[in-house]
């Protein structure tokens, strides 16, 4: 760990939010503290004391704070998911995507939603997990919006559209994840997950998440990509054809985790059960 800041200003309102040159956010704190900080960054600002409600659920889906963590995430919508059957059995995946990040007790006390997210890495699993749920990410805007409120502004993206590269987000400088937002008719749907790695406790290295659908199941590949792919596969001749696109195209992630070929092969493994599990009724 090498920290070498000069300020740390812990955030209670919105207008705390608005970074001063230098500044950059904090959340769990669980990556920035395992790395070096950046040269430029020169301050960080606590978006724990906001005092955000970390989840709650209600007719129109669920919300989850960007600085929920990965405990408070386990605890309560990894709970209401823990039936296969009712209003929130698409939630049942939590759990293995939390598990995926093959965290200590100690980490999932501190890491958040938001950070995983914001962090935009191939491995990051909760983009995995609410881009499976259809779920948006609610971004803050640094800009001050025009009108007699003169409250800063937010935006929606697609929690699939967030990641655009590995390491790389859509997300401006000032700007922070919010909150997710899953729809109530996610949380009813069949989901399921699998994952492969090189080792029983390594870096996930090949990720597929699904959830059942009115017409087709969505399969959502993480991890052996630099950025979330999606499909609505009707079957598996489609599934088939997806997957070589996305060889062709030299979509395959590489690192010491895995190398192209090997992700390939898991993924479309993966993918293949996935669509099996998912197979029927919504």
């Amino acid at each position: 760990m090498d920290i070498d800041i000069n300020t740390v200003r812990v955030a209670r309102s919105r207008a705390d939010c608005v970074l001063r040159p230098g500044e950059a956010f904090l959340g769990g704190g669980t990556f920035l503290y395992s790395e070096p900080v950046p040269a430029e960054v020169t301050g960080l600002v606590d978006l724990t004391g906001m005092g955000w409600e970390p989840w709650s659920v209600d007719g129109s889906g669920l919300r989850v704070a960007g600085t929920c963590t990965l405990e408070e995430l386990l605890a309560g919508p990894g709970r209401l998911g823990a039936s296969s059957e009712g209003p929130y059995r698409g939630l049942g995946i939590v759990g293995e995507c939390v598990s995926a990040l093959t965290l200590s007790a100690k980490v999932a006390r501190t890491a958040t939603v938001g950070g995983n997210l914001a962090l935009g890495l191939p491995a990051g699993s909760m983009v995995g997990l609410f881009a499976a749920l259809d779920a948006v990410a609610v971004v803050w805007t640094p800009g001050v919006a025009t009108g007699s409120t003169g409250r800063a502004g937010s935006r929606e993206v697609a929690v699939s559209d967030l990641v655009t590269g590995a390491g790389v987000v859509d997300l401006a400088p000032g700007e922070l994840v919010r909150e997710v937002r899953v729809p109530a008719v996610a949380l009813g749907r069949r989901t399921a997950f699998r994952r492969a790695s090189l080792t029983p406790t390594g870096r996930t290295a090949a990720m597929v998440t699904g959830r059942a659908g009115e017409r087709a199941p969505r399969i959502t590949v993480t991890a052996s990509v630099a950025a979330p792919l999606s499909l609505y596969a009707r079957d598996h001749d489609m599934l088939d054809r997806w997957i070589d696109w996305i060889g062709g195209n030299d979509g395959w992630y590489e690192d010491t985790h895995g190398s192209h070929e090997w992700r390939a092969a898991m993924t479309r493994r993966l993918a293949h059960e996935a669509l099996e599990e998912l197979g029927g009724a919504a």
